[in-house]
């Protein structure tokens, strides 16, 4: 339930802060008062886009916070690691130069994070949602949502996802036999090509590391010679120097015992010098130079390189690559034979797919049985009483008789007025019976909806007389499990309000300015007197309104 929302410097309204209650709360006003703009100001904080043009002129930047019940978002919280105590505040901060950022609980998050977490707290109503029930392509996600099918809907998706990979895999392997033959021809000759070429993964630089070497054979034999010689190749070496240094340092260490661990220094270099020598004596022998050799290792190294320009690839992706052009090979020369293997496989995967399809069709006709009870119980409730309300279904018509969706083309028809025949929303609805259906639809899936406020703005257009009077009925019906907000320009939906807002606009200094005042009950007959004659307000305008107020106060203790 959002409970308290604070506004500053957006648009017309420079600061307002409104305290919301359970149950039914509605908004109305003059218009262009800026009852939407406290539906915008919702909006932005629950993460929808905004524009520089939301703050308010010569303002550098406009806030709203909103302060909802923690309830039903601790998973999101845990998942985004987010902590939060007894409440939920959401701010959204708009700069004057269009940026913005939003915080949950002090903490920074993206636009993104906020939808997602906004879907578990609020579910917006506005006047554009008729319009999206006249788009039949939106009624198969209408009657799905209504029915939970997401049980059947992942089965037959997983089945619809196997019948599009073996298509896929049949697609690879189409192909007439001129561009076949030549794609095999050129495979051909890359295998040839690089089969003969032996390669080994990293020989490349192993090769460069031996023509390195070579390169600088002189140089490395000489100064190998050199060291050996002054290691131990002659009578005044460095480990017959050391073997005599150990004999005087063995003979003084026998006079005292300090000078022990100085002669097992020396012996140590001993033996470290002379398997130096010995190391450096055998790469000596080891080197084997030859300018075959060196040729040798040029030339290699040269087709290496020819084909790693060539191919745009290392010796090791060489040889991977050498790998898939097999492969294709072998794909092209059998596809034939696993096309046709691809082709029985696809048929009974379709037929697979169908008795998923069937399934889903079945539990959707289900959920549409049900959905048309629902939804004529509702529309009779609010004074459509010869309303007729059907969920048409139609087969897909293409090969499989299924698509993405699976079996079924649905949209909604309906006859509001007896004995005329079903139609298409889109041809028989007026605006007014419009708003009435979504009404109806919304208070239907509220009760599998986990979100705990509903928002509509402007629900009553087209709407009027009694059927105002049964819109507002509703609302505070469902508002007995939801918190709803209205914004409304009707009196017969302002007096069924539990708690009751006043946008109210003045000009000050050459500025506009707009309140949110929330009124008392004299505050509550005034302004149903003011919707139902305008500036006009006389004691008979009062005296209905109080009559009203009345009516909907008995209308409530009779419902509750």
């Amino acid at each position: 339930m959002l409970n308290d929302l604070h506004i500053e410097n957006i648009a017309v309204i420079e600061r307002a802060d409104i305290h919301f209650s359970g149950g039914l709360n509605v908004l109305t006003g003059e218009t262009g008062a800026g009852k939407s703009i406290v539906i915008d100001a919702i909006g932005a904080v629950l993460g929808e886009r905004v524009s520089r043009e939301l703050v308010r002129h010569g303002a550098e930047k406009g806030l709203v916070t909103a302060v909802f019940d923690i309830g039903g978002t601790e998973d999101w919280l845990a998942e985004n690691e987010i902590e939060a105590e007894d409440e939920l505040i959401l701010q959204r901060r708009i700069s004057a130069d269009g940026k913005s950022s939003c915080r949950v609980c002090g903490v920074p998050v993206t636009a993104a994070q906020m939808k997602e977490l906004a879907a578990l707290l609020v579910d917006i109503h506005g006047q554009n949602d008729g319009r999206q029930l006249m788009d039949e392509r939106r009624h198969l996600e209408y009657l799905d949502r209504f029915g939970a099918l997401d049980l059947p809907i992942r089965a037959f998706q997983t089945e619809y996802q196997r019948v599009k990979q073996i298509q896929k895999e049949l697609k690879r392997l189409e192909m007439d036999e001129i561009e076949k033959e030549r794609l095999s021809d050129s495979l051909r000759y890359q295998i040839q090509e690089l089969e003969r070429a032996e390669l080994k993964s990293g020989e490349k630089d192993a090769l460069s590391a031996r023509r390195d070497l070579l390169r600088n054979a002189e140089k490395l034999t000489e100064a190998l010679d050199n060291a050996v010689t002054l290691l131990d190749g002659n009578d005044d070496n460095a480990v017959s120097m050391a073997q005599n240094a150990l004999y005087y340092a063995e003979r003084s260490a026998s006079i005292t015992v300090d000078l022990e661990p100085a002669a097992a220094a020396i012996r140590e270099a001993i033996f470290s010098l002379t398997d130096a020598s010995e190391q450096l004596r055998d790469f000596r022998e080891s080197l084997d130079f030859s300018p075959e050799e060196y040729n040798q290792l040029e030339e290699r190294l040269s087709l290496l390189g020819k084909l790693e320009r060539k191919y745009g690839r290392d010796d090791t992706a060489l040889l991977e690559y050498l790998v898939q052009c097999r492969e294709k090979l072998d794909d092209i020369q059998y596809a034939d034979e696993r096309s046709a293997k691809l082709k029985k496989e696809l048929s009974v995967q379709v037929e697979t797919c169908r008795k998923a399809a069937a399934v889903l069709s079945k539990a959707r006709k289900a959920a549409a049985s049900e959905l048309q009870k629902r939804i004529v119980a509702e529309l009779k409730e609010l004074s459509m009483p010869s309303v007729r309300f059907a969920v048409e279904f139609m087969p897909i018509d293409n090969a499989f008789g299924f698509d993405a969706s699976g079996a079924d083309l649905v949209r909604f028809i309906m006859s509001a007025n007896a004995g005329e025949e079903l139609g298409r929303i889109s041809k028989i609805a007026s605006g007014g019976e419009l708003s009435r259906i979504m009404l109806a639809m919304k208070n239907v899936f509220a009760a599998n909806d986990p979100v705990g406020t509903l928002i509509f703005d402007e629900i009553d257009t087209g709407v009027s007389g009694i059927a105002a009077q049964r819109v507002g009925e509703k609302l505070y019906s469902v508002s007995a499990g939801k918190q709803v907000m209205c914004v409304t320009h009707l009196p017969q939906i302002a007096a069924m309000a539990d708690s009751h807002y006043l946008i109210n606009k003045e000009e000050r200094g050459g500025r506009t300015y707009t309140e949110v005042v929330p009124l008392d009950h004299s505050g509550r007959c005034h302004e149903l007197a003011r919707l139902h004659g305008g500036d006009h307000i006389t004691d008979i305008t009062l005296a209905g309104a109080e009559e009203q107020l009345a009516a909907a106060e008995k209308y409530k203790l009779e419902h509750q």
